[in-house]
C-alpha cells in the first residue's frame, strides 16, 4: 500500500505511535506480544519506514555508509559483506549502504559531502587519495571511523592491520624457503599509495633482516590494479630477463596474474618461483596451485570499527583512536613450508 504511515499502523494495531516506533528501532521494552501485535499491522498495510522521518523522530536514521574505492576488488566486496552482517546483528540492527569513490579524489570528496545530507548516522571510510588536512576538514559533524592505511587526522577513529610487520612476515616467509631473489608485485607505477609504501617498506626490511639487499629492479610495478596487469607486468619482466625466486604480491588479484604469467612462461611454482599473495579473499585455497597469502582478520577489523563508530554516534566525542587488526599467514601450495 502506497503512502503508509507511523499513524497508519498505530491506528490499524490500536495502539500508540510510540509503541510502533520502539518495535521499528527493535527496542528491547516492547513484550513479545506487543510485538507480534505490531509487526502484523507493518505486514499487513506493508509500511516501510522512511529514513529521514525516523532521523526527525529519533535523531537517527539506522543506516551506516561504508565508502571505499572499487567494489569489484574481491578484498572490499568481502569486507562489505562482513559489515553488513555485523550491522545487522548489533543491538542497533543498522542497515549499511555502499558508496564507491572510484579511488579519485573527487568521489572521496563527493561521499563525505553526501555523509553530511543526514542520510546515514555515521559512516566507515578508506581513503586512497585524501590528505589528512582534507579529511580533517570535510569530514564535519558526522561520526566517522577510518579504515586501511590512508591518512587519517589525530581526532578520527582508524582500525589497520600492521602493513609493515605483514610484508616482513611474507617476505621472511619465502627466505625462510630458500629465496634469495626476492621480488615485489604490484604497486602503481605513478604514485604510491599509503598502503603500497607500507607493504614494500615492509618486503625491505624483511630483505634486511635476512642480510639481503632490496635489488630496485625487483620491484614490479603494474599499470592498475588487477590481474590482467599483473599478468602483463610480470610477463614483460620475465622476458626482459629479470631473474627472481620468491614474489611478494599486493593483492590476491595481482597473485592470480602472476601465476598466470609465469605458467605461460614454464616457470614452475613452488619449484622455481614461490609466490605469496595478500588479503586471503575467498579463491585463493582454489588457484592452482592454491595461494599462501596474508589473511588480515576481517571479522575483528569490521567488528572493531562498527563498535567504535558506534560509540561515536552514542555520543563519545574523544581524540581519535587507532586500533590494529590481527592478520596471520595463510600457507598453501604456492609457497609450502619446506
Amino acid at each position: 500500500m502506497a503512502g503508509v504511515r507511523l499513524q497508519d499502523v498505530a491506528d490499524h494495531a490500536g495502539v500508540s505511535m510510540k509503541t510502533v516506533s520502539n518495535v521499528v528501532r527493535h527496542h528491547p521494552n516492547v513484550s513479545p506480544q506487543m510485538r507480534a501485535r505490531v509487526q502484523s499491522a507493518i505486514d499487513e498495510l506493508g509500511y516501510r519506514p522512511n529514513a529521514l522521518g525516523r532521523r526527525l523522530a529519533t535523531g537517527r536514521t539506522g543506516l551506516l555508509a561504508l565508502a571505499f574505492a572499487d567494489i569489484r576488488l574481491p578484498y572490499f566486496a568481502e569486507l562489505a559483506n562482513l559489515v553488513a552482517a555485523t550491522a545487522s546483528t548489533s543491538d542497533a540492527r543498522y542497515r549499511v549502504l555502499l558508496e564507491e569513490t572510484g579511488g579519485t579524489l573527487d568521489g572521496e570528496r563527493a561521499v563525505l559531502n553526501a555523509s553530511e545530507s543526514g542520510l546515514v548516522d555515521g559512516m566507515l571510510f578508506q581513503p586512497a587519495i585524501m590528505t589528512t588536512s582534507e579529511i580533517d576538514e570535510r569530514h564535519g559533524d558526522i561520526p566517522i571511523v577510518l579504515l586501511g592505511e590512508g591518512a587519517a587526522p589525530p581526532s578520527v577513529d582508524r582500525v589497520m592491520i600492521d602493513n609493515e610487520a605483514a610484508a616482513m612476515m611474507a617476505t621472511g616467509h619465502l627466505v625462510d624457503l630458500g629465496r634469495s631473489r626476492v621480488a615485489f608485485l604490484g604497486h602503481e607505477t605513478t604514485q604510491l599509495t599509503a598502503t603500497s609504501q607500507q607493504r614494500i617498506e615492509g618486503y625491505r626490511r624483511g630483505l634486511e633482516h635476512a642480510g639481503l639487499s632490496a635489488d630496485p629492479a625487483l620491484l614490479i610495478a603494474t599499470v592498475e590494479t588487477g590481474a590482467v596487469s599483473a599478468r602483463a607486468a610480470v610477463g614483460a619482466a620475465i622476458d626482459a630477463g629479470l631473474h627472481f625466486d620468491g614474489l611478494v604480491c599486493r593483492d590476491d588479484l595481482a597473485a592470480i596474474g602472476a601465476l598466470r604469467a609465469l605458467h605461460e612462461r614454464g616457470v614452475a611454482v613452488p619449484h622455481d618461483v614461490a609466490v605469496v599473495g595478500w588479503d586471503d579473499t575467498s579463491f585463493a585455497a582454489t588457484t592452482y596451485p592454491s595461494l599462501t597469502s596474508i589473511a588480515p582478520d576481517t571479522a575483528t577489523l569490521a567488528s572493531m570499527a562498527l563498535e567504535m563508530l558506534e560509540e561515536r554516534i552514542a555520543g563519545f566525542d574523544g581524540a581519535g583512536r587507532h586500533r590494529l587488526a590481527p592478520f596471520q599467514l595463510t600457507v598453501r601450495e604456492s609457497a609450502p613450508f619446506r
